[in-house]
């Protein structure tokens, strides 16, 4: 044998050798699959479903089965949406909603719906629509805690099926046309000058009560002080009565005297008076008055 011939045996058999590691080194590469934390492969045998693979190291049969889908089970966020909606008093409001969801069964997923973002966005714009149409305008605006949780109890409802888990959905806010809100400011500015006119009312009203009290107030007072001052001449009387009738009329005489005395005397004492009239008798009084004291004494 010669040295061709030797060559072309070795050269065949290293051959086959080599085409055997190759089909072995694609079969692991086709059966081993390494699948990230964030993902789900959808595994298909002849355009069936086969299996879906988690996290980590997967198996599956080179040449039969095939990766058909790589889904990813991050949460995603929807673009944020405007619709048109009107409410139950017939008010036209824009509503802006966002979504965020993940898909949880990729299975369902990849065969029940073709574009899921859209299906989403349908859905949720449906139910918005709905659920407004149920509330009037302020209670819209109050009770939005209410829409958002009822807008995402219900989506979360409908998109089951579809292997979705609906994480947050929310209305961002709730505008009005710009007919509907110059309406809205012309009557808050109306009730503001109600108000203000109310106010006003208010205020003259409390202004004549405190005066009517200022004058029962004053009435009383005055009321009271000639109670007091009658009361005080009743009991100077009622006491010149009882000296009358313990001492006679001399006690009488006494005290008619007395107050002629002082009278006399704050005439006397008068500012810029240099002349005093005295009258007639007050020679006469001044004599009784002193003797009335000194019969006293």
């Amino acid at each position: 044998m010669d040295l061709e011939q030797v060559l072309g045996e070795l050269i065949g058999g290293n051959g086959v050798l080599i085409a055997l590691a190759v089909f072995i080194i694609i079969c692991v590469m086709l059966g081993v699959r390494i699948v990230p934390q964030s993902e789900k492969h959808v595994v298909e045998r002849f355009g069936r479903l086969r299996a879906v693979l988690g996290p980590g190291i997967n198996f599956i049969v080179p040449f039969l089965d095939r990766v058909a889908h790589k889904i990813s089970i991050l949460e995603r966020q929807l673009p944020n949406a405007l619709q048109d909606a009107i409410t139950s008093d017939n008010v036209l409001v824009k509503v802006e909603t966002s979504v965020f969801y993940r898909i949880i069964e990729p299975e369902k997923t990849v065969y029940r719906i073709r574009d899921v973002d859209g299906a989403i966005a349908t859905t949720v714009a449906g139910i918005v629509r709905s659920e407004i149409g149920k509330m009037e305008l302020d209670q819209v605006q109050s009770n939005r805690a209410d829409l958002i949780a009822k807008v995402r109890e219900q989506v979360a409802a409908m998109v089951d099926d579809w292997g979705i888990e609906v994480t947050r959905a929310e209305v961002l806010d709730v505008n009005l046309d710009e007919a509907t809100r110059a309406a809205m400011l012309q009557q808050l500015n109306a009730e503001r000058a109600r108000r203000a006119h109310v106010t006003e009312a208010e205020g003259k009203k409390r202004a004549v009560e405190l005066a009517a009290d200022a004058d029962l107030y004053a009435a009383e007072q005055e009321a009271k002080a000639r109670r007091i001052s009658a009361e005080a001449e009743a009991y100077a009387t009622e006491v010149v009565a009882k000296a009358i009738r313990e001492n006679g009329i001399e006690a009488a005489q006494y005290q008619v005297a007395l107050k002629q005395v002082e009278a006399l005397t704050a005439v006397g004492q008068g500012a810029g008076k240099q002349t005093v009239i005295v009258p007639a008798n007050a020679l006469e009084a001044f004599g009784d008055a002193f003797k009335m004291l000194k019969g006293r004494s």
